[in-house]
């Protein structure tokens, strides 16, 4: 019998698909207070949540299964699963999580972010629940449900800038919980976008991201960072959000937040759910890129905002 030679690319699967647990492990052992990630790297339907805008940013709400076309790494797959929006009764259950950037770093904007992440919650209300990930150099996390809604931001209101920041930590621990909700989860992100004590880097990060549902919105406070990284915090904290189908917002003030959370409650409300079981069967844990586009007529040019693709299942 002849033996298998493992190929660089075949090694190269072996590792996204084992990536996720052994980044799991080195956040555990760096947070041991913080609930255990459990990862999971099997997939039986493929879900792609997109939002469609006009060329003017003006968001196309009434669109069908059949005016999407999905291609995975270039073949045309069958959507089985449609759904639309997301808010209230109009779609799925819904799944809040912040990310609350409490280091030492954030003392000047923390008021800001303080007014910030409150009036987000408000702007969410009908969410089934609200998961709380506040973050110095320890990571913390707390689930509320909606009669939980005043301790909720109490514990936002109460917590004094101090520490370093492990903040690609704390979005390792989050996308565990995140790992069991039905529906959608739309994550926001409230930092000055820096990372001082994580044990994963960022692009450890990425790949997490990418193995996970959930939509990532960045609101980063940078005004008080200095020149010399502002402009690579302001990219990271933009690829977080683009990695996963949302938005990356800079505010100075409360109004400017104001404006942000209109554009993601409504790019919540008029997402599209796109549901399909792909025709590649192999479980070899590679990456597949997947592609939508809109072929209703008379649309013009429309800007789709979504994930690129997914991890396949893995089965040595």
């Amino acid at each position: 019998m002849r033996g298998r030679t493992e190929t660089p690319n075949r090694r190269r699967q072996q590792l996204a698909a084992a990536t996720v647990l052994t980044l799991a492990a080195l956040i555990v052992a760096a947070h041991p207070s913080a609930q255990q990630p459990v990862f999971r790297a099997g997939i039986d339907l493929a879900t792609i949540d997109v939002t469609v805008a006009g060329s003017k940013g003006d968001l196309v709400t009434d669109l069908t299964a059949e005016d999407f076309e999905v291609l995975e790494d270039g073949r045309p797959q069958r959507v089985t699963y449609f759904e639309r929006g997301a808010v209230g009764d109009r779609g799925g259950e819904t799944h809040v999580g912040l990310l609350f950037d409490t280091s030492g770093s954030m003392g000047e904007d923390i008021a800001l972010a303080r007014s910030s992440a409150v009036r987000f919650l408000n702007t969410l209300r009908d969410a089934r629940t609200m998961t709380l990930v506040d973050f110095d150099t320890e990571v913390r996390v707390a689930k509320y449900g909606q009669q939980d809604f005043a301790r909720l931001v109490e514990r936002i209101r109460s917590r004094k800038p101090d520490g370093f920041t492990a903040m690609y930590d704390a979005l390792g621990v989050y996308l565990d919980g995140a790992a069991e909700n039905s529906g959608r989860t739309i994550l926001v992100l409230f930092t000055d976008g820096g990372d001082t004590r994580s044990t994963i880097r960022f692009t450890d990060v990425v790949t997490l991201l990418r193995a996970s549902s959930v939509t990532v919105h960045s609101i980063g406070f940078l005004d008080h960072q200095p020149g010399s990284v502002r402009q690579e915090q302001r990219f990271r904290l933009s690829r977080l959000a683009e990695e996963t189908g949302g938005e990356a917002f800079f505010p100075r003030t409360i109004e400017e937040v104001g404006k942000a959370y209109d554009r993601i409650v409504a790019g919540v409300a008029a997402q599209y759910s796109l549901g399909y079981t792909s025709t590649n069967t192999k479980t070899d844990g590679a990456w597949r890129k997947v592609e939508v586009k809109v072929r209703r007529a008379g649309q013009g040019n429309l800007r789709l905002r979504m994930r690129k693709g997914y991890f396949a299942p893995y089965r040595p």
